[in-house]
């Protein structure tokens, strides 16, 4: 059965959603972005969110993409600042920024994947097994910081030397270490680690639709995504591993990510999917990607 699932996150609201744009509080400032699934109308007034927004992004006139603009700021604005995020005994410390393709470094609702990875990690140390824990496509590390925090040996891997550096920044503003940092194509460091005979107890996929690798590699998640999760299953351990999918592409469910998982790594054990949301003041409800995880056996 497809689960909805929204994390507790006290430093992140959706306040508002609709005509394809978002509004959202990050720590104590309010960022105005593209949403291309808020398809309804907006609950509050354009003069409400012209007051609210402490920066707001727009798209540039020549771009076809709502990834690529600028942003326009209120003076109070910084470039930087940092937000929290705690769950039993994690405490994440995060930086974030205005980039020029709309983001700011944190993807919110991947927090609901953060407490499963959490979990899991506590499961296995608890069972005797010192877990290690790969992370593709990681970005600026939300689920490497979780991973380590619950006390795995934690593999990092983003083709962008730049957000690599962003996750380090976080990892030392949340007083972790000891993460292994790899600035390498994806799918070529899985191939080499499955000719070296590799394994992992947990694997993390964020893939984009579409990147490039740090040599010019290109990534198409349709064309790629099966031979990915076949390198991973070879990776994962089969007595205790766990997984977590997140898809982003509209129109790529988690009825396709299930049958794909299921396909590629045989026995998934005890499997989740769905969509990850946040619901904004009004009570409309944003999706923001689909999720397959699983867990092979319970450890205790």
């Amino acid at each position: 059965m497809s689960q909805l699932l929204t994390p507790s996150f006290p430093d992140y609201e959706l306040i508002d959603s609709g005509d394809y744009e978002k509004l959202e509080r990050f720590g104590k400032f309010i960022t105005r972005r593209p949403e291309p699934q808020a398809l309804w109308h907006k609950s509050l007034s354009a003069e409400e969110w012209a007051s609210m927004a402490d920066a707001s992004f727009l798209k540039t006139s020549s771009s076809k993409s709502d990834e690529r603009g600028d942003w326009h700021c209120k003076r109070n604005m910084p470039d930087r600042w940092i937000i929290e995020y705690s769950y039993k005994k994690m405490n994440l410390r995060m930086r974030l920024g205005l980039t020029s393709f709309k983001h700011v470094g944190i993807f919110p609702e991947q927090a609901a994947n953060w407490n499963f990875i959490y979990d899991n990690i506590e499961q296995q140390l608890a069972g005797g097994i010192t877990p290690k824990v790969l992370n593709l496509f990681a970005y600026t590390g939300g689920a490497t910081l979780a991973a380590r925090a619950a006390g795995a040996d934690v593999t990092h891997v983003d083709s962008v030397k730049q957000v690599v550096t962003w996750s380090r920044e976080n990892m030392e503003n949340s007083g972790l270490d000891g993460v292994r940092w790899i600035v390498e194509d994806a799918l070529k460091f899985v191939h080499r680690e499955v000719r070296r005979g590799n394994h992992y107890d947990g694997i993390i996929l964020d893939p984009p639709a579409y990147g490039r690798g740090a040599n010019g590699e290109k990534w198409i998640l349709e064309e790629n995504i099966v031979e990915m999760l076949e390198c991973c299953a070879k990776l994962l351990d089969e007595k205790h591993g766990f997984l977590v999918l997140n898809l982003y592409s509209m129109g790529l469910s988690s009825t396709l990510a299930r049958t794909a998982l299921r396909q590629a790594f045989g026995n998934t054990g005890t499997e989740e999917a769905g969509e990850l949301y946040f619901k904004d003041r009004a009570g409309k409800e944003l999706p923001l990607g689909t999720f397959c995880r699983f867990k092979r056996i319970k450890i205790f």
